[in-house]
């Protein structure tokens, strides 16, 4: 396609999206797993189609809490890579100033009846990350747009077998709608680094593989990070001697409902919880102090959000800075590539933890079993693990999990204690998986 100035600019899109192009359908719903392209094929689609004709293109999603989460910032990168000059970025729009095209870009959860009538003159509607759309968003959009010859774009990447959009088009498709699967092994243009981390999740966790680069759904019970028979297992287990260093997770109370938690976990130990309500920031650091003075913990790892930094600063002023390490659950992970964020990398711990071949044990707490088994998890865009918002958890279970927190707290860094032995030097590792004795056979030990 030539622009302006006549300069010839090559567009190449994969053939496995020519039906966006070719194809007149009503719906075209394409899903996958990661580095499948859909969201470059359907921006270039659309920026293409745009330079040909006057066309209102309105791009929507589940939640718009500002114009940073639609996909405006991709079709800019776009535009920029191909040097489009016909287009002009505005700040909430993008315009074409040959054609008169316009981008508009909405967040469905946001809009008002009155304002959803205002995506009746699209010509074509892009809803990105389909597979977060509410049946009831859905609902109403459906059959406002409704201009002749409209078109409805979907991209998506199934969460669950009963994702509304997928129920309502994919499941059983009509004549006027047009369903493709598309995953990395499609794409011309998936990176090699892409492509290699996709065997070694294919060879590694067959189940991650299938979900997030083949994009299938998980069941709704397999949507739980922690399933109820490793709780349970764990808790029913029977009490073992361990020589692991102390650790402990300190979750405190951001509102007045919520509990200060002190988890005590000795490395696959979890030996009990001390909870405390309605005490203020000085109570609890007092706490906090005679337990690092009596019981000598290798680390205290506290919340440092809301409340928690006034206790951590207190902690600090009272000399106790060595043994302390303060943990915001929004920080960025040690494993960023996987993790979300650091709430994320800690609960997938407690995962790690209950999951190893080697004894674990709980103590028999039913509002820990209930905290463990509250939280969903899901994964982004990018194939991270990611958990629902503590908002959502506590709309369902009633309160918030601060046991569960707690312990999920215990793992937020290694520990390490060395000791001399009358053998060798011992490392035991604070998270109760490797021992000097996982290490090494007897016959180091003796000497046989």
């Amino acid at each position: 396609m030539k622009s302006n100035k006549e300069k010839m600019i090559q567009v190449i899109i994969p053939s496995v999206f020519k039906e966006l192009l070719t194809l007149k359908k009503r719906i075209k719903l394409y899903y996958g797993g990661r580095s499948g392209g859909k969201s470059y094929a359907f921006a270039d689609s659309l920026l293409l189609k745009g330079r040909e004709e006057k066309l209102f293109i309105v791009c929507l999603r589940e939640i718009q809490s500002s114009i940073k989460d639609s996909v405006k910032k991709l079709l800019e990168d776009r535009i920029n890579h191909y040097g489009f000059q016909d287009y002009k970025v505005f700040e909430t729009k993008i315009e074409n100033q040959m054609t008169g095209t316009v981008f508009s870009f909405k967040g469905l959860r946001d809009q008002d009846p009155q304002k959803i009538k205002s995506l009746e003159g699209a010509d074509i509607a892009w809803i990105e990350e389909a597979q977060t759309i509410s049946k009831k968003s859905f609902d109403i959009l459906l059959p406002t747009i409704r201009k002749p010859n409209s078109e409805i774009w979907i991209s998506m990447n199934r969460e669950l077998e009963n994702d509304p959009v997928w129920v309502a088009l994919g499941a059983n498709p009509d004549e006027n709608t047009f369903v493709k699967k598309v995953n990395y092994y499609d794409n011309p243009f998936c990176p090699q680094e892409m492509i290699e981390l996709a065997l070694k999740t294919k060879k590694s966790a067959p189940d991650d593989y299938a979900h997030i680069w083949l994009g299938e759904p998980v069941s709704e019970a397999s949507c739980k990070l922690i399933q109820p028979l490793l709780i349970k297992k764990a808790q029913s287990g029977q009490f073992f001697e361990t020589s692991s260093p102390l650790v402990i997770g300190l979750d405190i109370a951001r509102f007045g409902d919520d509990e200060s938690v002190f988890c005590f976990r000795k490395g696959r130990v979890v030996e009990r919880f001390e909870v405390f309500k309605k005490k203020d920031t000085v109570a609890i650091a007092d706490i906090a102090s005679r337990y690092l003075e009596e019981l000598h913990p290798k680390k205290l790892f506290m919340d440092i959000g809301a409340n928690g930094a006034g206790v951590y600063d207190i902690l600090t002023d009272r000399g106790f800075a060595p043994q302390i390490k303060g943990i915001f659950f929004g920080a960025k992970a040690s494993n960023p590539d996987r993790y979300v964020n650091k709430r994320a990398e800690m609960w997938d711990g407690i995962l790690s933890f209950l999951s190893q071949d080697l004894p674990v044990l709980l103590p028999p707490d039913e509002m820990l079993f209930a905290d463990l088994t509250s939280v969903n998890k899901k994964y982004d865009p990018m194939g991270r693990l990611q958990l629902e918002s503590k908002e959502e958890i506590k709309k369902r279970l009633g309160r918030s999990p601060d046991r569960g927190d707690a312990l999920a707290l215990t793992f937020a860094a290694p520990v390490y204690e060395t000791k001399e032995t009358s053998f060798q030097k011992t490392h035991l590792f604070g998270a109760g998986c490797i021992q000097a004795a996982d290490l090494f056979p007897k016959s180091r030990y003796y000497g046989w």
